[in-house]
């Protein structure tokens, strides 16, 4: 991940060079090689999954010379902290060690399990209600993420098949019960990194996973938005709507990568299927493009600077 970017392009070389001076290793290292499994434990992923996202989007800036412009930002997640860097909220470094610190608590902290359902919100909060579980995420109005201690997310799965006929849960490969109640001891302790980080002010309007809604612009609403984010859902399903509602007419997603091949230019984006289906649902004819390596950011930069 990002190995073409640092082999192309100075402006992201010097992305990961800053974002390793904060942490104390060689990301660009960790992202491209992983040769000890380290990126699937969320403290490392947290980081790489940012700075790949910022990566990604400085080589953008300077292909179209600063010239396409945000109307909004968004991020699912970790990709919140993506978006307020994007609007200036947040310093690469501040960001950095935010989610270095926000990934370190999540897994030390964390416990339980996660599942993803074809469930609409209302009806995963009903069966999560019964077994001690919660809703974690709305991705699209038939895809509920719940979450909870494994033998209680064990016996929902059971329920689910048998009281909703041809639905499905489908665990997801996590360190805990995130974005639920498992999550306040590390939201606890959170608090203190974001109560010393300083934030900017929004150079665009920044959408909160948490209220489904957009950032106010002051410094201590937004963190207090990030603090209630960790042991709450992700409303994406609300700030899809809310983005469309404002006119969007382009979708552009920046960084990360899905799928089993080796090279950059193998992988899928991560949020593709759910930004389509969410602009499909909602009726917007707002065009996807992604940007998540070398190629891909060359053909977005090129089709958007010249429309």
């Amino acid at each position: 991940m990002g190995s073409d970017l640092v082999a192309e392009f100075p402006v992201a070389r010097e992305v990961y060079e800053r974002a390793s001076a904060v942490l104390g290793y060689d990301l660009a290292k960790l992202s491209a090689e992983d040769a000890d499994g380290k990126l699937d434990l969320t403290r490392f992923t947290q980081p790489a999954l940012l700075v790949h996202e910022i990566a990604c989007l400085s080589v953008f800036r300077e292909l179209t010379g600063d010239r396409v412009r945000p109307s909004l930002a968004a991020g699912h997640s970790l990709g919140e902290y993506s978006a307020l860097v994007a609007a200036g909220a947040l310093s690469l470094e501040s960001a950095t060690a935010l989610v270095a610190e926000r990934g370190r608590l999540m897994s030390e902290l964390g416990r339980g399990a996660m599942a993803a359902t074809t469930l609409d919100i209302d009806n995963a909060r009903q069966i999560a209600d019964k077994h001690y579980c919660q809703v974690a995420g709305s991705n699209l109005p038939d895809q509920t993420v719940v979450a909870g201690n494994r033998e209680d997310l064990e016996q929902l799965t059971a329920d689910l098949a048998v009281s909703h006929k041809g639905k499905r849960a489908i665990e997801l490969k996590t360190e805990g019960a995130f974005h639920t109640y498992l999550m306040v001891g590390a939201a606890q302790e959170y608090r203190k990194a974001l109560d010393r980080t300083e934030f900017g002010r929004l150079a665009c309007p920044v959408l909160s996973n948490y209220t489904g809604d957009f950032h106010v612009d002051d410094p201590g609403a937004i963190r207090s938005r990030l603090f209630f984010q960790l042991f709450n859902p992700v409303l994406w399903v609300n700030c899809m709507r809310r983005s469309v509602e404002s006119g969007i007419d382009t979708v552009i997603e920046f960084g990360g990568g899905i799928g089993k091949g080796e090279g950059p230019s193998e992988k899928r984006p991560n949020l593709e299927s759910v930004a389509k289906k969410s602009l499909k649902h909602l009726g917007s004819e707002a065009q996807y493009v992604a940007a998540i390596n070398a190629a891909g950011i060359r053909a977005a930069a090129e089709a958007l600077s010249n429309p």
